[in-house]
C-alpha cells in the first residue's frame, strides 16, 4: 500500500517525490564531508542506497522528497519517523551540491516541508537535530520558526572531536504560517489508503513572505 505523495512548488525550486531512479544522485552525495554534517558514520553502497530509495518510495511513515532548481537534482528533505497518533515528525534535510549551497534552497525547501507537514498531514510536532559545528544550518532553522530546545552533550564522536547535538522543535501553534488561515488535514493519508483513493490537491499559500506553495498530485 502506497501513498499519493504530492509535488511541491516554491519559487526558486520544487519538491518532488524521491524514487529509486534517484539512486545514482543519491549515492553520488555520499563524500566523507557530506556524511560529516548528517553524523553518519557507516559507509553505504550503491546496493544499499538502491534498496534504500525502493524502501522509501513506498514508506507510509515518511515524505522523502527530492530538492530539484532548474531540472536539477540538488539535495532532499525529509519528514520521517511519523507518529500519526502524535501528530509528531522528524525532519532532516541535505543539499547534496556544495555549489548549491548559500543560495537560499535549504531554507526555502524546508519552509515547503514544514508547511505541507502542518497544513496537509496535521502534523503538531516537527523536530530536528543539528550538531553544534553546524551553526548556518541552525540559523536557517530558526528563519521558519524552529526553536532550541535543548542540548545533547558529546553526542558524535568525528574522529578526536566530541560534538553537542542542539534539539530543535517547532509546533503547529508557534508556525507563523498558520496564522490567520484555515486548515484541513487529509485524513487519507492518516488513514494510509491506497493511491487511487487519495483525493488531488491544489492549493496556494504563503508560509511566510517570499514563499509560495502550489501543491499538485505528482503523476
Amino acid at each position: 500500500m502506497t501513498l499519493t505523495k504530492p509535488i511541491l512548488k516554491g519559487n526558486k525550486l520544487l519538491l518532488r517525490p524521491l524514487t529509486k531512479s534517484d539512486a545514482t544522485a543519491m549515492f553520488a552525495s555520499l563524500p566523507p564531508a557530506s556524511q560529516r554534517l548528517t553524523g553518519t558514520h557507516t559507509r553505504h553502497s550503491f546496493a544499499d542506497v538502491q534498496a534504500h530509495c525502493i524502501r522509501i518510495e513506498e514508506a507510509t511513515d515518511r515524505w522523502d522528497y527530492g530538492i530539484v532548481v532548474d531540472g536539477q537534482l540538488v539535495g532532499e528533505v525529509v519528514l520521517n519517523d511519523i507518529d500519526w497518533s502524535n501528530r509528531s515528525s522528524s525532519f532532516r534535510i541535505a543539499i547534496w551540491d556544495p555549489v548549491e549551497r548559500d543560495k537560499g534552497y535549504g531554507t526555502e525547501a524546508t519552509s515547503l516541508l514544514v508547511a505541507f507537514g502542518f497544513r496537509e498531514l496535521g502534523l503538531n510536532r516537527i523536530e530536528l537535530e543539528v550538531y553544534a559545528f553546524n551553526p548556518q544550518a541552525q540559523k536557517a532553522y530558526e528563519k521558519v520558526g524552529f526553536r532550541l530546545e535543548g542540548i545533547k552533550r558529546e553526542a558524535l564522536l568525528w574522529g578526536t572531536e566530541r560534538v553537542a547535538a542542539h534539539l530543535m522543535g517547532l509546533l503547529r501553534s508557534e508556525y507563523s504560517g498558520m496564522a490567520g488561515r484555515g486548515t484541513r488535514l487529509i485524513e487519507e493519508v492518516a488513514r494510509h489508503r491506497p493511491a487511487r483513493e487519495l483525493r488531488t490537491l491544489t492549493r496556494e499559500n504563503t508560509p511566510e513572505p517570499g514563499i509560495r506553495i502550489c501543491v499538485t498530485a505528482s503523476p
